[in-house]
């Protein structure tokens, strides 16, 4: 176990400033998602909330999606993505495509919290951290692991290939590379089952006291 730990604190300290690099994207994602917010028309959101009074309304007259629906729709979504980084990772010209999709899914979390609030102030920010930040706190984590990991996957390539008589072992790192992605999908299952039994009711709850 201390032996886990040990390579765990190693990797992290030897890749800290990725780590960092992929973070500061997702936070800047997250900025430009609130500035997209703040220069909308007055049609173009009162059109996106008309939509949202509906989601509202359908919430408040019980016509939600079965748990069953939504476990599998969150799922499949965390799965489709992380298998797109992985193989992105096992591209050397997939970088760029990784640090787009880190930072737009920043701007998908900065638009949708930043339009709740602009739309119902502090009521939009309670819904905002009912909806989004439960499941959040873990899929935050394994999209920047994810994204870091198939980036220094895909610069390990790169080295490989420019350096053919390098003595990196692309078996190992593969391996290596392929039982993060296993772990990250584990964890996107938990992360689903968060959202499906914990902030699916908690929203639910909240649109019936606040709206």
């Amino acid at each position: 176990m201390k032996q886990r730990e040990f390579i765990l604190f190693h990797h992290l300290k030897q890749h800290a400033t990725s780590y960092l690099f992929m973070l500061v994207l997702f936070l800047i994602g997250i900025i430009f998602g609130a500035i997209v917010v703040n220069s909308m028309n007055f049609t173009q959101k009162e059109d996106l909330f008309y939509y949202l009074e509906r989601f509202f309304a359908q919430l408040q007259q019980g016509q939600v999606i079965s748990k069953q629906e939504i476990l599998q729709s969150s799922f499949l979504a965390h799965l489709k993505f992380l298998l797109f980084l992985y193989v992105l990772g096992l591209s050397i010209i997939g970088i760029p495509i990784i640090w787009m999709l880190l930072f737009s899914k920043g701007l998908m979390m900065g638009f949708s919290v930043g339009f709740l609030v602009n739309q119902l102030g502090w009521k939009g920010l309670t819904l905002a951290a009912a909806a989004v930040a439960p499941q959040n706190l873990v899929v935050i984590p394994l999209y920047l692991i994810a994204g870091t990991s198939a980036m220094l996957f895909s610069v390990t390539l790169l080295r490989k290939l420019i350096a053919k008589r390098s003595p990196l072992s692309l078996r190992r790192y593969f391996f290596q590379y392929s039982t993060i992605f296993l772990v990250l999908i584990a964890g996107s299952a938990a992360a689903s089952i968060i959202e499906t039994f914990l902030a699916n009711p908690l929203l639910s709850m909240l649109v019936n006291d606040l709206l």
